[in-house]
């Protein structure tokens, strides 16, 4: 495979709406009736300088062709599925994405779980927040690469979307791009470990793509009080 990059250098702007957010709640809700939630959301915030430890890896893969969704890399294994037809077809090349906000946060929410649920809760509102915004600073990164060479990008595509599941595309990102390196690993349930990790392929053409979000292809979408603040 092409060479793989690794990034542990980032610095992400979470506030305490955020966290709520990350635990599906509306933060205008909660700050009006349940002011105590607020607090540890703030505190969560306040314990992320040591707790998140954001890290990304990631590889360009240039593209053969498209055969019966089936999007045939030239170096590595294809990606399979009608989402991936539906929305990479334009694509030249693509950046196969693994980023994590490591073990330390997994471990602090197990530790207090038994004796603090609502904090264990609101850590865990962070980390959510927290990977989910890694993703999304790569990506704007990758873009404006990208827009520098006049090429498009498309909607960032994750496992577990509708019409590419978990069990088939976390394993096939996992076949293209070392996520050892920043210590993530996939059990056979195709759940990445630590928990707090996400993966997502990025498409790349001199093109423009269709439009659209992540939020579209989301099976919560309906129900999502988040969608809109990602």
């Amino acid at each position: 495979m092409t060479d793989q990059i690794v990034i542990r250098d980032w610095q992400l702007n979470i506030d305490a709406d955020m966290v709520l957010r990350g635990q599906g709640a509306d933060p205008a809700i909660i700050r009006a009736r349940q002011p105590r939630l607020v607090e540890l959301a703030e505190q969560a915030v306040q314990e992320s300088s040591w707790l998140i430890e954001p890290a990304v890896v990631y590889r360009y893969a240039p593209i053969e062709t498209m055969k019966h969704e089936r999007l045939i890399l030239a170096d590595g294994m294809p990606l399979t599925g009608s989402l991936i037809a539906q929305r990479l077809s334009p694509a030249r090349y693509i950046a196969l994405i693994v980023c994590t906000v490591g073990t330390s946060i997994d471990e602090r929410i197990s530790a207090l779980m038994p004796r603090d649920p609502a904090y264990a809760l609101a850590l865990d509102g962070l980390g959510t927040v927290a990977v989910e915004a890694l993703g999304a600073e790569l990506c704007a990164r990758l873009e404006k690469d990208a827009a520098r060479m006049g090429h498009c990008t498309s909607v960032p595509l994750s496992p577990g979307m509708i019409g590419w599941p978990v069990a088939v595309g976390q394993p096939q990102i996992f076949s293209n791009v070392d996520a050892d390196l920043i210590g993530v690993t996939l059990t056979e349930s195709a759940q990445m470990i630590p928990r707090k990790s996400t993966s997502l392929v990025l498409g790349f053409a001199p093109t423009p793509f269709e439009e659209g979000t992540p939020c579209d292809f989301c099976a919560l979408r309906n129900t999502c009080r988040y969608q809109h603040h990602a």
